[in-house]
């Protein structure tokens, strides 16, 4: 039996005591070491010249932005971000404001997604350490409540593809810092840290959303990459992934039906 299909078929009470006890504290106690192993500091913004491939990801913005032009069609019939991720709900789920097309997901590739992207996920998949990939679509008015990721082990990745004016009222917050999303510019930011985001215009705003591995020294470097396979095999991401299933084949339906 695959360690996939073993997860899913453990009792529901062990699973959880098993996730989000044991599995929670063991990873509160990795988390204080990563400061001093990190290779980028451990600030709350990081400063884009630590990334030496996100030159080719900004030269070529233009080329996601058409390909985001074509999902953007159907912005009202993609799923909600608690559709697909239930357990982050919790910042979102009194809305359908923030709309979302994964690509990747914990490293788990959604082929269909990434058939009508072809320039995306080429550029994507060259960017080492990347795990997630996908439009974040914030509707007007959306606002995404103080919240902290998962998981201190990835570094976030927002590339501004659509982001209206004025400029000042499309934002994020992340500790005690607040700054503003550019088009066809990359920001880095970690999000273990308290953050919020607001698009309070009345447009839509979209990032390419992207959790990269974080950049460390050994030997966390590799108990980093232990920590993700076994996250990417846990209930927390096998079930983000089941539902993203369940929505392939309404996209299915959806882009056929427009092309």
């Amino acid at each position: 039996m695959s360690p996939t299909n073993l997860a899913t078929t453990i009792p529901a009470k062990i699973r959880n005591f098993i996730i989000y006890d044991v599995g929670f504290k063991i990873i509160q106690k990795y988390e204080q070491l990563i400061p001093k192993y990190s290779l980028i500091g451990d600030t709350p913004f990081f400063e884009a010249q630590d990334f030496p491939w996100v030159n080719e990801l900004e030269t070529n913005s233009h080329l996601i932005r058409q390909e985001l032009d074509k999902i953007l069609e159907h912005t009202s019939e993609l799923p909600n971000f608690q559709d697909i991720s239930p357990d982050q709900g919790y910042s979102t789920s009194l809305d359908n404001l923030w709309k979302t097309y994964f690509l990747y997901g914990y490293g788990i590739k959604e082929e269909s997604n990434c058939q009508r992207c072809p320039e995306t996920t080429r550029l994507i998949e060259n960017i080492p350490g990347m795990k997630t990939a996908f439009f974040s679509i914030l509707l007007p008015g959306k606002h995404i409540p103080e919240h902290r990721g998962p998981y201190k082990g990835v570094v976030r990745c927002l590339l501004g593809l659509k982001i209206p004016e004025p400029r000042e009222l499309c934002r994020i917050r992340v500790d005690s810092e607040t700054r503003n999303w550019e088009e066809g510019k990359a920001m880095f930011f970690d999000d273990s840290f308290p953050h919020e985001a607001w698009n309070e215009t009345n447009d839509i705003r979209v990032v390419l959303f992207l959790d990269i591995v974080r950049p460390m020294r050994f030997p966390l470097s590799w108990l980093n990459q232990i920590l993700l396979k076994a996250i990417t095999i846990s209930p927390f991401v096998q079930d983000a992934n089941a539902n993203q299933k369940k929505w392939d084949s309404k996209l299915e339906k959806l882009f056929d039906r427009k092309s």
